[in-house]
């Protein structure tokens, strides 16, 4: 008789600068550490903030590559690879599982951005988990994708693990280098305000778009949107979403992490992630 899957855990990362690819620190740690107590997934399915387009497609190419999709960072940023292999079948029961919305298979477009594997690169250093991309369509409205995760649902009872990459609060013209491990106060009280929502309602999750300090927290919607789909999973599951990972990173970022059936990951507040190059501006890194 063979084995069922277990239903695979769900994650939001807040993944900050692609630097933390190359460093430990206490949030690359706790990724590291994720990786180690959860169940190991058949799969990944990752939404990234950065494959971010007027379409929603879903990677279907047998080896997706490593794209270094930013500016301004070191030689060995640009020479990292993250040689996991792809899932044409999971590419298909992705498509599938959210009909009626259309999603198109990516033969050869894409691949593996650093929303993706710099999150991987400590969860599964040795690459050999198949892992896709979702993208994010710029087109639809916020509640779409809120539906789109909780159609996405069905596939963490076939041992698909669904990580949403981004962050919370990202407003990279606010950064303040000189504050790595600090937090505005209007990005304090937005993170938390998200949490709460999270925790207790997760399928009105887009209550927090009329808090005070959204339009601050969330000046473009790529980072943000990510979470959405966190909250869909959550909704369609557990009913809530936990903060498992707490912490900032200069001034106006939050390294927020949720999960949804992490329960064997203890809770941890972390410092020390990674920065960006002071040669270029921040808003202009794509990170």
């Amino acid at each position: 008789m063979i084995s069922q899957p277990a239903t695979a855990p769900a994650l939001f990362i807040g993944h900050g600068s692609p630097m933390n690819t190359l460093e430990t620190n206490g949030f690359t740690e706790s990724w590291s550490d994720l990786g180690r107590v959860l169940p190991r997934p058949r799969a990944i399915l990752v939404i990234s903030a950065h494959w971010f387009i007027g379409a929603t497609a879903v990677t279907a190419m047998p080896r997706p590559r490593t794209i270094h999709d930013f500016y301004g960072f070191p030689p060995e940023l640009f020479a990292y690879d993250y040689p996991a292999p792809g899932a044409p079948n999971l590419a298909q029961e992705v498509a599938d599982v959210v009909k009626p919305y259309w999603v198109g298979l990516d033969y050869d477009q894409w691949g593996l951005d650093h929303g993706t594997w710099s999150v991987l690169a400590h969860m599964y250093p040795e690459a050999d988990i198949p892992v896709v991309q979702l993208s994010i369509n710029a087109l639809k409205p916020l509640a779409y994708h809120v539906d789109l995760g909780l159609k996405l649902a069905a596939l963490r009872k076939s041992g698909v693990m669904i990580l949403a990459s981004g962050n919370v609060v990202h407003n990279l013209q606010l950064v303040r280098w000189n504050r790595p491990d600090a937090a505005f106060d209007w990005n304090l009280r937005f993170d938390e305000t998200v949490a709460t929502q999270l925790a207790e309602d997760p399928v009105s999750i887009l209550r927090v778009t009329d808090h005070p300090d959204y339009a601050k927290s969330v000046p473009t919607p790529d980072h943000f949107i990510p979470l959405l789909y966190t909250a869909g999973l959550a909704a369609a599951s557990e009913g809530r979403a936990d903060a498992i990972v707490r912490g900032y990173a200069m001034g106006s970022l939050s390294m927020t992490c949720y999960g949804i059936g992490t329960e064997k990951f203890c809770p941890t507040k972390a410092e020390g992630a990674a920065t960006l190059p002071v040669r270029v501006p921040a808003d202009q890194s794509n990170i």
